[in-house]
């Protein structure tokens, strides 16, 4: 895990992009502080450079960037879970390596099977690849979008990172949507960034560099096939038992100790009892982390212990409490590659697991997205009930003063984005426009119109809200946030749950077989119903959540910061917050869009 920056300019001198890539990446140095490259092309005016986090391939023979018989470069940051069996295939083919890296395994696919080596990848993923004599570059980005890849595309120049904080040293103005976005979301939806020209590569796309006339195409190396082919439940879940046990399997392997988060929920749980059993036959030490509150209210505590008692682990406990929240506050906000109602969790967790030498951490991201853990699963057939309403009977939803029932407003726009933002939209267009002071019809416009495709018509009701959790919600919040937190620390998330074959199984099932159950998440907490403990899933969902609205009310540093807002309803809506009658993420959301205009 690593991060990764480049720049190819034929206008600009090559000492000079070098320069501006090494600095770059001195701005990412978090996510790699084990070592550092950079790789000079002066026949198409290029610099990749990296930053290294190492956990396969400890040695010297690791470093990047990566070269293969000189034809070759690449920088790359993710795993690759299958680089052994890839590794072997391409032995027997006749090739030879020269590192135990995963790196490696990439850059002799690429030269045995070309861009097809892409979908053959199993793991977390986003690189650059250079090869000499075509002339190409290619910048590529794993299957389920879990490792960040950020490009801009004019003057005929490309440049690519891995944060979007990177690009800041180039003087790339600020995109005039981005707050709109924010407010609507409590994120920033993909492509788009802060930044006017810089974009997110879509997931499992690939975008081609042709240096012979400095232009670009970009394309999909991988597709979700959504057909039924399992409709039967115990089949189902013998099928889920076992290839979630090999995916937790495949995300052990590192020349690193891993560790877990434990919260106490199924999903981690499940993952902490899953990696005991393997590690119990491979006789090595599991380490577990879990946070807790002395509030009874947010601590899991006696959910923990639960599964403690199951397993031999190496566990690191933490009591998070007001005032060392406080002392930290400030850096976890500055932590934020972009902004974001949340993450702030994320970024305690991964300081405390790097205060125990630990480089990686399993986590339970996707379980809910996958398996139905949300309130959305049982509200789609709602939702496209009120979908099919008249337009101007959705519009009137704005009057209503309830917001979860003024989102029905948007509704109105009538394709995926409206319903998205019914379900999990964060401020309504009419707040928006005031926050903002520009017309309501400004606001719809951008945001009716953002590049979202079509949620597919195949799916059954909780499929659909499946479909958006993950391609919206996980995909722009969860992912992210995880992403640029835990690299802040120099801390690798590895998500089994997200695996390529876990989630190939899951697009196989039946809509019934996947969500017709009497609980939430039926079908994964039946697959390992004699592992799970009953308490662990026979209680109420509790999300992992600080005492913020108690501790943002009070914390000096951020109330200092709200008391600039100069805007009449930010100030109301400030008022309300600490009034305890708006939710902490709004008043964090406001923070974030009015510290940029104030300052």
């Amino acid at each position: 895990m690593c991060r990764i920056a480049g720049i190819i300019d034929i206008k600009q001198e090559l000492t000079l992009i070098s320069k501006k890539v090494q600095k770059m990446c001195a701005v990412m140095a978090h996510g790699g502080p084990d070592g550092e490259g950079v790789y000079e092309s002066k026949k198409n005016n290029l610099a990749f450079g990296h930053r290294r986090l190492a956990l396969i391939d400890l040695s010297a023979t690791g470093h990047q960037p990566m070269l293969y018989n000189d034809e070759y470069v690449i920088t790359f940051n993710g795993e690759i879970y299958n680089y052994l069996i890839l590794k072997k295939e391409l032995q027997d083919l006749g090739f030879h390596f020269n590192t135990q890296s995963d790196t490696e395994v990439i850059l002799i696919g690429f030269a045995c099977w070309g861009i097809a080596v892409f979908e053959k990848l199993s793991g977390m993923f986003a690189f650059a690849l250079y090869d000499k004599k075509a002339e190409l570059t290619y910048l590529v980005r794993d299957q389920s979008g879990i490792k960040p890849l950020y490009y801009s595309a004019i003057n005929q120049q490309l440049i690519f990172a891995s944060e979007v904080k990177a690009f800041k040293i180039l003087t790339i103005a600020e995109d005039p949507n981005w707050k709109i976005y924010f407010l609507a979301f409590g994120h920033i939806p993909e492509p788009y960034t802060t930044l006017k020209d810089v974009f997110m590569l879509p997931k499992a796309h690939y975008l081609k560099w042709d240096h012979q006339n400095n232009s670009l195409e970009t394309f999909s190396f991988h597709q979700e096939n959504y057909e039924t082919v399992i409709d039967e439940r115990e089949y189902a879940e013998k099928e889920i038992k076992k290839t979630l046990a090999d995916a937790v399997a495949r995300h052990l392997i590192a020349d690193e100790p891993i560790g877990i988060f434990l919260s106490g929920g199924i999903d981690s749980s499940l993952l902490t009892l899953l990696a005991n059993q393997l590690q119990q036959k491979n006789s090595q030490a599991l380490h577990t982390l879990s946070i807790n509150f002395k509030d009874e209210q947010f601590s899991e505590k006696s959910y923990q212990d639960l599964v403690l008692k199951e397993v031999n682990s190496d566990h690191y406990e933490y009591t998070l409490d007001e005032k060392t929240f406080g002392k930290h506050f400030p850096a976890a906000l500055a932590a934020m590659d972009q902004p974001t109602a949340d993450g702030i969790n994320s970024w305690f967790v991964n300081h405390y697991a790097k205060q125990n030498g630990l480089k990686a951490f399993l986590s339970g991201v996707g379980a809910d997205e996958l398996f139905g853990g949300y309130p959305s699963f049982s509200r789609m057939g709602t939702v496209n009930f009120l979908s099919s309403l008249p337009t101007s009977l959705l519009k009137m939803g704005i009057k209503i003063k309830a917001n979860s029932l003024k989102r029905t407003y948007y509704l109105h726009y009538k394709n995926t984005i409206g319903k998205y933002l019914f379900l999990r939209g964060f401020f309504t267009p009419d707040e928006i426009s005031k926050l903002l002071t520009i017309p309501i019809s400004t606001v719809d416009s951008i945001l009716k119109n953002l590049p979202v495709s079509n949620i597919p018509s195949s799916l059954g009701a909780e499929e659909q809200a499946s479909w958006l959790e993950t391609n919206l919600y996980m995909q722009n919040q969860l992912l992210k946030d995880t992403d640029f937190m835990s690299m802040q620390h120099g801390i690798e998330i590895r998500v089994p749950f997200l695996d390529k074959e876990l989630v190939k199984l899951i697009n196989t099932l039946s809509n019934a077989v996947k969500y017709k159950t009497s609980k939430k998440k039926g079908l994964l907490i039946d697959s390992f119903i004699n592992l799970l403990p009953r308490k662990i899933w026979d209680r109420p969902k509790m999300g992992f959540t600080f005492p913020f609205q108690d501790w943002l009310n009070s914390n000096s540093y951020f109330q200092q910061q709200l008391a600039t807002c100069t805007n009449e309803r930010a100030k109301e809506l400030i008022s309300n917050f600490k009034t305890g009658n708006l939710h902490w993420s709004k008043a964090m959301a406001i923070y974030q869009v009015f510290k940029k205009v104030d300052e």
